[in-house]
């Protein structure tokens, strides 16, 4: 029984991780069965949001939270939902809380668990392309590229960042601030969707799928030039 104890003792934080993570599987699962249709729409999630009432704010976050942890829910329609239901500066602010959040969790259970739990739930194809990028150069300025470049595939990155050299400090710091053009930029246009110029959104709809095909295409290319550029203006000053 003692034995137990000690067991139970030194081994409690990963205890309690894995019940938090089964019960976010779970939770995930379920919504994912009921309401995946949902996510592809801004006007269905905001009338699912608005019929929690005043816990609506609640649910929003818990859902941006959860598309980072899960990684099955298409984060920019819910941030355009975000504007759409809340405006621009509100609907972006907890955007943000909800996928910081969703980040630190990420973060923690890959770091606590290590490469096994990655190796399991992330694609070898997805695992050999963030090692080759966030080996280019500057883990923080590469982590910050990543992010704030649109198309490169970001769900799975918060894992993988935990198994890496960043810190939790400068992952969230740097995953926070690239991520915040996109989240703004999409608020503002959820926020406009049936109340602002009709020809401005249509540029910024036009817009954002440009800069979207872009970084599918060159966004690898983008970050080494990048990152070579930046590696050569730096060997020119010592």
């Amino acid at each position: 029984m003692k034995k137990l104890k000690r067991i139970l003792k030194k081994y409690r934080p990963y205890i309690v991780l894995a019940i938090i993570l089964f019960i976010l599987i779970a939770v995930a699962y379920e919504y994912y069965n009921k309401y995946m249709y949902i996510f592809r729409d801004p006007n269905k999630i905001k009338n699912w949001i608005m019929s929690y009432g005043k816990y609506g704010v609640v649910v929003f976050l818990f859902v941006q939270f959860l598309q980072v942890v899960a990684f099955f829910i298409p984060g920019e329609i819910v941030q355009i939902a975000g504007g759409y239901i809340y405006g621009t500066l509100f609907g972006s602010i907890i955007s943000i809380l909800g996928i910081t959040f969703g980040s630190i969790a990420a973060y923690s259970i890959s770091r606590i668990y290590g490469k096994p739990l990655v190796n399991k739930i992330i694609s070898d194809k997805d695992l050999k392309f963030f090692h080759k990028m966030l080996n280019l150069g500057s883990i923080n300025f590469i982590v910050f590229l990543l992010y704030v470049i649109p198309g490169i595939p970001k769900d799975v990155l918060a894992y993988i960042c935990g198994i890496s050299n960043i810190s939790f400090k400068h992952f969230i710091l740097y995953s926070t601030l690239g991520r915040l053009p996109g989240v703004i930029i999409s608020a503002y246009f959820g926020s406009k969707i049936y109340t602002g110029n009709r020809i401005v959104l249509i540029l910024i709809g036009i817009t954002m799928t440009l800069l979207f095909v872009i970084g599918v295409l060159k966004g690898e290319k983008i970050i080494v030039k990048i990152t070579k550029n930046k590696t050569s203006e730096s060997d020119k000053q010592l």
